[in-house]
């Protein structure tokens, strides 16, 4: 099958285009012929080493965690799913090597989620790790209609689908964003304020009381976070371990289907969108992981596989 694969830790440059062997497919586990594959910026930063301290590689390495295909096979013990059904899963697994920038990858049932009618393959493969990610974040926050939760990087993937969800939940979202997104988190319900210098002093002119949550997903801004969070405030962060040294959470997404297969129904029902920038040619896989690098996209990045 072809495959993106990297023979060492690098820059996304070093991506090759080659023909590798399809999966073998175990118990518990399915075949899935992909058809979009979405790019994510733990992508390249896998791909630079930068997660070797959590994760055993075995070289080469198809990078790629967010998925949606068909099934094509079935491996023993897999009563939940049929050859031919479309899926969509967060595909990431314990050791870094196969993963769901090629043809074929062989998913764990318990990750696998079915795409409802209504929902394009496209969408699919933009949810995955972006929407668990929010969906814990909101979760561990507990946020209810009097919350009022700051969202650092609430324009980004999964700041764009935690605004949702929290905003679904009752509470009033205050979302930072270069200027040129904020009106995308306006046309949400999300009051938008300008990330950077300054960005305390501008929370508390519109909650002059503080915050009662915030969701780190920059990291660098915990200073920010303890200077507007309210006394009995949460807070959790993606992407700063030190939150736990002041009574926050740091979260850290799992696979799991089910869970995605509710926030592909929210999808089907038009209460929860996704946004996406481009898509590129499995053989621009390159590109496309420099776009991710670069910060330039308006929404998620996909590679289309098949068709």
């Amino acid at each position: 099958m072809r495959a993106l694969i990297y023979s060492r830790y690098g820059e996304p440059q070093d991506l090759t285009l080659s023909q590798i062997p399809t999966p073998k497919v175990g118990p518990g586990c399915v075949l899935v012929k992909v058809h979009r594959a979405a790019v994510n910026p733990v992508d390249w930063k896998v791909m630079a080493g930068g997660l070797d301290a959590l994760f055993d590689v075995v070289f080469p390495v198809v990078p790629g965690w967010d998925v949606s295909g068909e099934v094509t096979a079935l491996g023993p013990d897999v009563p939940e799913f049929c050859v031919g059904d479309r899926v969509a899963a967060y595909a990431r697994k314990d050791v870094l090597s196969g993963g769901t920038f090629a043809e074929y990858v062989a998913v764990p049932a318990t990750s696998l989620a079915r795409v409802p009618d209504g929902v394009t393959l496209e969408e699919a493969a933009a949810l995955p790790l972006t929407g668990l990610t929010a969906l814990r974040c909101v979760e561990a926050l507990a946020l209810t209609p009097e919350d009022t939760v700051l969202i650092h990087a609430a324009s980004g993937g999964v700041g764009y689908i935690a605004s949702q969800l929290a905003l679904r939940g009752g509470a009033r979202v205050i979302g930072t964003a270069s200027p040129r997104h904020h009106d995308k988190l306006r046309r949400l319900g999300v009051l938008p304020l300008a990330h950077g210098e300054g960005l305390a002093d501008r929370v508390h002119e519109v909650a002059p009381h503080g915050v009662t949550a915030v969701i780190d997903l920059v990291g660098g801004v915990l200073d920010t976070t303890l200077d507007v969070l309210t006394d009995a405030g949460r807070h959790v962060s993606i992407a700063d371990p030190r939150v736990q040294e002041h009574s926050g959470r740091w979260i850290w997404v799992r696979p799991d289907g089910p869970r995605l297969a509710d926030l592909l129904d929210l999808c089907a029902r038009g209460d929860l969108r996704v946004d996406i920038d481009r898509t590129f040619a499995l053989e621009q896989g390159a590109d496309a992981l420099e776009l991710s690098r670069s910060g330039g996209a308006q929404g998620k990045i996909l590679l289309r596989v098949t068709d």
